[in-house]
C-alpha cells in the first residue's frame, strides 16, 4: 500500500510542473444545496485536466535508462496530452496510440508536446492491445492511464492540495473513470482524516465500479454508453479496485441529461468550460443528502471541442424550457402571421426564427405551416405561450428544437 509520505512526496514533485488550481466557492450551488460547496478546477490545469499529475510522478520514478528507451501509451483524450507533455518536460520520446476516429484537435494538440501519434484500431482496447505490443517490441515503458499505483499516488496531489486550503471539508466528490483518480484521492483523504466523506461519480451508463463492487470483484461491462467520453470504461482497474472498494463512502451514477443541465449552470454561473466527465460531481451535488456540508467537487478536465459544446448549450436550453418550436397551421392569407405574432408577444415570447412551410398542402388559402422557434424564461413561461395560442384559436405542436 501507499503510505503518506509517498503521497506527500509525488505532490512536491508535481508541484515542479504542475497549476495549483485553486478552490473556487460556488454561491450558485451552495444555495441551490443547502452547502457550501468549492470546485477543485483541475479544466484549468495545464493540458487542461489532472492526468498530468500521475503521468509526470509515474515517469519521475522512471530510471533515465527506462525514459531514454521511450515511454507509450494509449489514449484519445486527457492522458494522451499529459504523457506527452510529462515526456517532454524530462526530455524523453514518448508513442501515443490513438484510435483513428479520435478528433483532428486532440491529435494536434498531443503532437504540439512533442509525442509521437500512431493512430490505430477503430477503439480504445484496439489502440491498447497495438501500444502493448510495441512495447514489449521495442522496450518502450507503458504508462498506464489508471491502473498504475504510482499514477494513483501522483493524482492523489488533487487531494492533497484540497486538504491544505480546505483541512475541516466534509466531502470530497471524484469522478470515477477506470479508478486512478478516486484511489490516489480516497486513500489520502482517509489517511489524513477518516471522517472526510469521499465519493465517487459514474455515469449510469458506464457504472463499471459501482457494480464491481457490488459483486466485490472486478466486472466488464458489456457495453458503455454516455456523453461522459473520459469515463466511458468497461473495466476498472484491479490495482486500485480495492483501493476504492476500502475507501469510498459511496458511489452516485448521474444521467447524460444531467451532465447537459449541469454544462449549462457552470457556463452562465461560473463561466467555465467543464468536459463531460468532469461536470459529473456537480451533477451529484444534486444527489446528496446533506445539509451545512462543506464539499469539494473535483472538475477532472475541460476538454472539450466546440461543436459539442454548441450541441450540450442548445440541448440544455432545449431541457430548461428556455428554447421551443411550436409549429401550426394556418391560412396562407396577409396578416395572420402579424396575427400569431402578437400572441406570442403578448405572453413575453421572443420569437428568433421563423419557417414558413407553404408546401404543407396542396391548397394554400386552406392551411400552412408555420414553424416558430422561440425563446422563454423556462418551462413554466413556454407552457404560458402554448398556452396562450391555444386559446387564440391556434393547434400548435411542440416540436424538437434545432437552431
Amino acid at each position: 500500500m501507499i503510505s503518506l509520505e509517498k503521497f506527500m512526496e509525488a505532490s512536491k514533485i508535481i508541484k515542479q510542473v504542475s497549476n495549483e488550481t485553486k478552490l473556487v466557492y460556488s454561491e450558485f450551488f451552495s444555495n441551490e444545496t443547502g452547502n457550501k460547496v468549492y470546485f477543485k478546477p483541475e479544466n484549468m490545469q495545464f493540458t487542461g485536466a489532472y492526468k498530468l499529475r500521475g503521468a509526470y510522478y509515474k515517469i519521475s520514478t522512471l530510471s533515465k535508462e527506462k525514459r531514454d528507451k521511450g515511454l507509450i501509451t494509449a489514449s484519445a483524450g486527457n492522458h494522451a496530452q499529459g504523457v506527452a507533455y510529462a515526456a517532454k518536460v524530462f526530455n524523453a520520446k514518448a508513442i501515443i496510440v490513438m484510435p483513428t476516429g479520435t478528433p483532428l484537435i486532440k491529435i494536434n494538440r498531443t503532437r504540439s508536446y512533442g509525442a509521437t501519434v500512431i493512430l490505430h484500431g477503430d477503439v480504445y482496447d484496439e489502440a491498447y492491445q497495438y501500444a502493448c505490443q510495441l512495447a514489449l517490441k521495442e522496450g518502450y515503458t507503458f504508462i498506464h492511464p489508471f491502473n498504475d499505483l504510482d499514477v494513483a499516488c501522483g493524482q492523489a496531489s488533487v487531494a492533497v492540495e484540497i486538504i491544505e486550503e480546505l483541512k475541516d471539508v466534509d466531502y470530497i466528490l471524484c469522478p470515477i473513470g477506470g479508478g486512478g483518480l478516486c484511489a490516489g484521492v480516497s486513500m489520502f483523504a482517509k489517511l489524513i482524516n477518516k471522517n472526510i466523506k469521499v465519493i465517487g461519480v459514474e455515469p449510469i451508463g458506464a457504472n463499471c465500479m459501482q457494480e464491481s463492487i457490488r459483486q466485490n470483484k472486478v466486472v466488464t461491462l458489456e457495453s458503455v454508453n454516455t456523453i461522459a467520453d473520459g469515463t466511458a470504461v468497461k473495466t476498472p482497474g484491479d490495482l486500485v479496485f480495492p483501493i476504492i472498494r476500502d475507501n469510498v463512502d459511496e458511489i452516485i451514477t448521474v444521467s447524460d441529461e444531467e451532465l447537459i443541465l449541469c454544462f449549462l449552470d457552470m457556463i452562465e454561473n461560473h463561466k467555465m468550460i467543464v468536459e463531460n466527465s468532469g461536470l459529473l460531481t456537480v451533477a451529484a451535488l444534486r444527489h446528496l443528502d446533506c445539509k451545512n456540508k462543506k464539499i469539494v467537487s473535483i472538475l477532472s478536465g475541460g476538454n472539450m471541442d466546440v461543436i459539442t459544446m454548441s450541441s450540450m448549450v442548445q440541448n440544455g436550453l432545449i431541457q430548461r424550457g428556455r428554447i421551443f418550436s411550436v409549429s401550426c397551421l394556418l391560412p396562407d392569407k396577409p396578416g395572420e402571421l402579424e396575427k400569431i405574432a402578437g400572441v406570442i408577444a403578448r405572453a413575453k415570447g421572443n420569437v428568433i426564427k421563423l419557417d414558413h412551410n407553404q408546401f404543407v398542402n396542396v391548397n394554400r388559402l386552406a392551411q400552412v405551416e408555420l414553424r416558430i422557434t422561440i425563446e422563454a424564461f423556462g418551462l413554466d413561461h413556454k407552457a404560458e405561450i402554448v398556452k396562450a395560442l391555444e386559446v387564440n384559436g391556434y393547434k400548435p405542436l411542440v416540436k424538437r428544437t434545432h437552431l
